[in-house]
């Protein structure tokens, strides 16, 4: 590892790379690849980071519990570890393969690889017995009701009036397993991409054997961990909106541009940004900050390259 170059960390969101309006075809998520790689070019014609890329997976997981739940009269359906492992192979050959191309049009030495990783959860965490992260399609009432004769799964009906969806935990990162195989492709000079849709959920079981489990992690979470086991000089959260805000959406909206570690605490527990979009990625700011006093960034993809230039997203600092 180049000792003169700082340490990155980027959180891609999944609708980075397949947006949520789109079908899903192998077409449209290569080209979401595409723009995403180009948009990363700056940062590595620079020559200023060590750069890993994590991603989400929450479209591409979605449509794959859909085709599980379609054919699954013809092919046994995979459990959730599985289904992230199958993500995370999915996503990151569509991403490496970007990169690639993106890197040999713009002339930059440069090689990525993808790397399967594994995140080690606690089996006793609350989450699962407190199930709220959602998952797969919505159900009518009455396909929830055929469901749950012949599977014990837990929905919980949309706000929105959308139907109702699996729910599943989301326990609390303890560690990415493969960190010290991610330092030593970093030392060789590769852009890693690694805990795509927060990693694959595991445990140590009773034998002292690796355990997949029916889990889902949050990747801004996970890619958090990541950074803090890394003792990375920077964690960037990419997301749809370029900083964030006070009363989001709302006459009396603020943006916030700048936060220190006891604002950007007040304003999460206060509950400004929702548990299911912002939330997270403030917290995950947070405890990147509190466990190395580095700096985070939150902001939206298009805005990275000023955003590392302090002009543009939500900087998170001590």
């Amino acid at each position: 590892m180049d000792k003169s170059k700082k340490i990155l960390v980027i959180a891609l969101g999944g609708n980075a790379l397949l947006d949520s309006k789109s079908k899903g075809t192998i077409e449209e998520r290569e080209a979401a690849a595409a723009l995403t790689a180009e948009q990363l070019i700056p940062l590595f014609q620079s020559d200023k980071y060590d750069v890993i890329l994590t991603h989400g997976n929450g479209p591409q997981v979605g449509n794959l519990l859909i085709q599980n739940e379609e054919g699954a009269s013809k092919v046994p359906p995979m459990p959730l570890d599985v289904c992230v492992a199958e993500t995370q192979g999915e996503i990151g050959y569509i991403l490496q393969k970007a990169l690639q191309n993106s890197f040999e049009k713009h002339n930059i030495k440069k090689s990525t690889l993808t790397l399967l990783t594994e995140v080690l959860v606690d089996e006793n965490d609350p989450a699962f017995s407190e199930l709220s992260k959602p998952v797969g399609p919505y159900y009518s009432l009455e396909q929830t009701r055929e469901i749950l004769k012949t599977k014990n799964w837990t929905f919980h009906e949309d706000p929105a009036g959308k139907g109702y969806r699996r729910v599943v935990a989301s326990p609390k990162p303890i560690k990415v397993i493969q960190t010290n195989i991610i330092s030593n492709l970093l030392s060789y000079g590769y852009a890693v991409i690694c805990v795509g849709g927060g990693g694959i959920p595991v445990y140590y079981n009773d034998k002292g054997e690796i355990s997949g489990v029916e889990a889902v992690i949050d990747k801004d979470l996970a890619s958090s961990q990541l950074a803090i086991d890394l003792r990375a000089d920077l964690l960037v959260i990419l997301t749809n909106v370029e900083n964030c805000y006070i009363n989001f959406k709302k006459p009396n909206q603020i943006d916030l541009r700048d936060m220190n570690l006891d604002e950007a605490m007040t304003y999460f527990d206060q509950g400004h940004f929702s548990a299911g979009s912002m939330g997270p990625k403030v917290l995950s700011g947070i405890e990147f900050v509190l466990n190395t006093g580095n700096n985070a960034i939150i902001t939206r993809i298009d805005k990275l390259s000023t955003a590392l230039e302090n002009k543009a997203g939500t900087l998170i600092h001590l």
